[in-house]
């Protein structure tokens, strides 16, 4: 599986660069715009980890380019924990997820082998009437869109990945603790539910998609 890494932070380059070969992957570094755009043009890569901030130009442009070298290669953007903004327009770009600086390396590798998986398999995921499609990052309910929070989509895509299976809360406050940015209690959980029913089910009061398991979490259906 080839990478393409793009970041200006020589550290990072290579603490991570060395992990990510550690894993049997192989890594080519860019540290700029145009640095990137060339390895875009000289190499097919399987996945893509793009800084937003780039001493010349910006990883907006080279996902522009990534997304329309190849469309199915996942996006991957590393970003400033409180820099909303970024991770918001890296999403509708087309980008499957986003990484908040500093991350914690093995939960990057484990999204980078979701994104992977994602990305062997079935396009977009449904649930009822609701299709995520994580090459895209686009959502849709009966062919319109829906248009999600950050934090939103990473729980719907969350769980469209176990249709019909239970997804407990501490599952749940696992994958949206970086975008949170802190421990995320039970009512914070609670109402990014009940914001997300609101935009996903036909009647939020009476769920059919995201079905409330009483003392366990939640039964994906659809």
């Amino acid at each position: 599986m080839d990478i393409l890494l793009v970041e200006d932070d020589k550290a990072i380059v290579a603490t991570l660069g060395a992990l990510l070969r550690e894993e049997g992957y192989e890594v080519t570094c860019a540290a700029t715009q145009d640095g990137a755009l060339a390895a875009l043009e000289a190499t097919r890569f399987d996945l893509a980890l793009l800084d937003v901030g780039l001493p010349q130009g910006n990883g907006f442009a080279v996902c522009a380019a990534a997304r329309a070298a190849a469309p199915e290669m996942p996006v991957i953007f590393l970003t400033a924990s409180d820099d909303e903004y970024s991770t918001v327009a890296g999403l509708d770009m087309g980008a499957v997820d986003y990484i908040a600086k500093p991350f914690r390396p093995r939960e990057l590798l484990s999204r980078i082998r979701a994104a992977l998986r994602a990305k062997a398999g079935a396009g977009a995921l449904a649930l009822g009437d609701v299709t995520v499609d994580p090459a895209t990052g686009t959502v849709r309910k009966a062919g319109a869109e829906l248009f999600l929070s950050a934090l939103e989509y990473r729980l719907l895509l969350f769980f469209a990945q176990r249709k019909g299976r239970l997804v407990t809360r501490e599952m749940l406050r696992d994958a949206i603790w970086d975008t949170a940015g802190e421990y995320v209690a039970d009512n914070s959980l609670n109402v990014y539910i009940k914001r997300l029913r609101e935009k996903v089910e036909d009647d939020p009061a009476d769920p059919r998609l995201i079905v409330t398991a009483r003392g366990l979490g939640y039964r994906v259906e659809g």
